[in-house]
């Protein structure tokens, strides 16, 4: 039987870290489901909602003093995939994100936490957009426990020096995949 929630296991200067039960839902988007064009990016030949989807997450590994939560679409034709939202520095006390947290300027985010740049050049959320007529694109939504209360990124940062600095202190992961296309 396919998993659709996936926890997962890193390692960390030699020693291996379970994340366990760690596990992210949305009740907006179901997990190896197509994503609704509400999703979808408002711009480039794209007409959707642009609007964030919420999300819950249970299980966090211990020792997690902050999470960041990443959505990317490795199918994107850029030879890198593509970023569409990265947020850092949501406190340990949060487990979810509501509906639009991903609204440009993170008035809608948990106190304390910041939105990184994305490929769209945007510090918010970017929805999807894969160019019409190619295959549905994968959507990988992933939570990540860290082990530092906070990350310090400069503002301008990309979303690469973002995920650098995820994966490096990252205790433990949970995410899951949905699709999305465009005829």
């Amino acid at each position: 039987m396919k998993r659709t929630l996936l926890a997962s296991a890193l390692i960390s200067a030699g020693t291996l870290i379970y994340a366990g039960e760690f596990r992210l839902s949305s009740p907006d988007i179901k997990a190896d489901s197509v994503i609704d064009k509400k999703f979808e990016f408002n711009g480039f030949g794209c007409s959707g909602e642009n609007k964030s989807p919420a999300l819950e997450w249970s299980g966090a590994p211990a020792g997690a003093k902050s999470f960041a939560v990443t959505v990317y679409d490795p199918d994107a034709p850029t030879g890198s995939g593509w970023w569409h939202w990265s947020v850092i520095n949501l406190p340990a006390d949060v487990s979810a994100l509501k509906p639009d947290a991903g609204a440009v300027g993170d008035a809608n985010l948990p106190k304390g936490a910041s939105h990184v740049r994305i490929d769209y050049g945007v510090a918010g959320w970017g929805g999807m957009c894969p160019p019409q007529g190619d295959k549905p694109h994968r959507y990988i939504f992933t939570v990540h426990a860290l082990k530092a209360e906070t990350l310090e990124i400069p503002a301008d940062a990309t979303a690469a020096l973002a995920g650098f600095m995820i994966n490096a202190n990252a205790l433990g992961t949970a995410s899951f995949t949905a699709t999305y296309g465009r005829q």
